[in-house]
């Protein structure tokens, strides 16, 4: 299923983002991957994962930034300074066909996959920025992933680290074009910030060792024997 069929919308880079999503079975936030986001504007395109606000000065402050906002949080989004004004006309929506989290069992950290029971490519929440860079003059599209409190799947396997009981946001595709509506207030955006019915959600732990694959390696997200 390609991201034209699933997001109604064409762009000069689908089959860049496409390859993104088809060919690797993991990415990881602490690296910023290039990842295919949908923007109300401008379609699907592609952007660096760790969000810069537009009024960062310098490389070494961007750099710095971004590995602090991989992750919004829906409670502080509309206060924090680097996510207060992108939340309120900059949201996307971040293709995803499943995502990990550690489930903590005393000293063992056991690897889930979670993902969305009937949707091959299902929609998180985020919001992006457009960054302007001082040195090289080139504008740096980035974004963050905003998190809700856990489901009760969710909070079953996320149970540890700093941040325990945590999801990302969910959009329901039946809300994707309303998530992007650049009109909503403060309010009406707010309704988003929920977690998604844990029915339509499932779950299954996976090999301990899938962060050293190769991410184009299919063995990452099968069941661990």
């Amino acid at each position: 299923m390609d991201l034209a069929k699933r997001y109604g919308r064409k762009s000069d880079i689908i089959e860049i983002a496409q390859e993104i999503l088809d060919e690797q079975y993991k990415i990881t936030s602490f690296t910023h991957p290039v990842c295919p986001i949908i923007t109300p504007c401008l379609s699907i395109q592609t952007a660096k994962w760790g969000l810069i606000p537009h009024w960062t000065k310098t490389e070494e402050e961007a750099k710095k930034i971004s590995n602090m906002t991989l992750n919004a949080r829906s409670e502080t989004v509309f206060s924090m300074p680097s996510f207060r004004v992108p939340v309120k006309t900059k949201r996307c929506l971040i293709p995803s066909t499943g995502y990990f989290e550690f489930h903590h069992a005393g000293k063992e950290a056991i690897p889930y996959y979670l993902f969305l029971k009937n949707e091959e490519i299902f929609s998180l929440g985020g919001i992006y920025e457009q960054w302007q860079n001082p040195i090289t003059g080139e504008n740096a599209v980035t974004f963050s992933v905003l998190t809700v409190p856990a489901n009760a799947l969710c909070a079953k396997i996320h149970n540890g680290g700093k941040n325990p009981f945590r999801m990302p946001l969910i959009i329901p595709r039946e809300d994707d074009e309303k998530w992007l509506d650049t009109s909503l207030n403060q309010s009406g955006i707010s309704d988003f910030f929920r977690p998604i019915n844990p029915d339509l959600m499932d779950a299954y732990a996976v090999s301990r060792d899938f962060l050293k694959k190769n991410p184009k390696d299919a063995s990452i997200i099968e069941p661990a024997a």
